[in-house]
């Protein structure tokens, strides 16, 4: 699964990697959780054109009775996603970008979760794939965006450390992402094995189990001995 991440590029590279109209305020953000809002792409209701938007973390379906349901949705299986009630609907028609320059992942290591920070070294920002959903609730009083980060099998290289990843797209397939009359043989081509990508990976502090820890100092790296200081669970 993918749990957390972090989006701490400046505003303009974002801007200019995704291609997108807006020029927002993003703060350095290390520990990005579930129920969070988000930094995300997705293509205008009146326009062919890329807009930034703010989604919160955590998938609600559009028949939801209640918002908490979303706190189980913050991942959608790329096996799964065309055919799950959850997510078909948003799959087959509100895809998103999901911007990050890093994840989190944890791996048992003599009876702890070990954290571990994952990025790509050839770039200073990527994209999950993610889908997105607006909610209402029943009584009509409250109306929400919500999203989810698709994510498959780990490429071998990730294995050892979880057997889950995002689904991370280049940016010449953004276009097919984001288009909602793209063809689901398409999608599911997107979805696909994973190509080899050179992970740069390293042990961080259990700082990051908290979401309540949100400073840069967690994306240094760690000597795992070192980082059995503080908390062991994940929050």
């Amino acid at each position: 699964m993918c749990g957390r991440y972090s989006l701490t590029t400046p505003s303009e590279a974002v801007r200019a990697y995704f291609d997108f109209v807006e020029l927002p305020n993003l703060p350095p953000r290390a520990n990005i959780a579930p129920s969070q809002d988000v930094a995300a792409v997705r293509l205008g209701p009146d326009d062919d054109a890329r807009h930034f938007v703010w989604l919160r973390w955590g998938l609600i379906p559009a028949w939801a009775k209640e918002a908490a349901i979303g706190d189980r949705m913050i991942n959608a299986r790329a096996e799964s996603v065309a055919e799950k009630p959850a997510f078909r609907s948003a799959f087959r028609a509100r895809r998103c970008l999901i911007a990050a320059d890093g994840f989190y992942e944890w791996r048992s290591e003599g009876g702890r979760k070990q954290p571990y920070r994952i990025t790509l070294p050839d770039t200073d920002v990527f994209a999950f794939a993610g889908i997105w959903e607006r909610w209402r609730d029943p009584q009509g009083n409250e109306s929400v965006e919500t999203c989810a980060i698709v994510t498959t099998e780990a490429v071998p290289a990730l294995r050892p450390i979880h057997h889950r990843m995002p689904v991370i797209l280049d940016p010449d397939d953004f276009a097919a992402w984001l288009n909602p009359g793209t063809e689901a043989d398409a999608l599911q081509a997107l979805l696909g094995e994973q190509r080899q990508r050179a992970f740069t990976t390293y042990t961080v502090s259990t700082r990051v189990n908290s979401a309540a820890n949100d400073d840069l100092s967690l994306l240094a790296p760690i000597e795992p001995e070192a980082a059995r200081e503080s908390q062991p669970r994940l929050l």
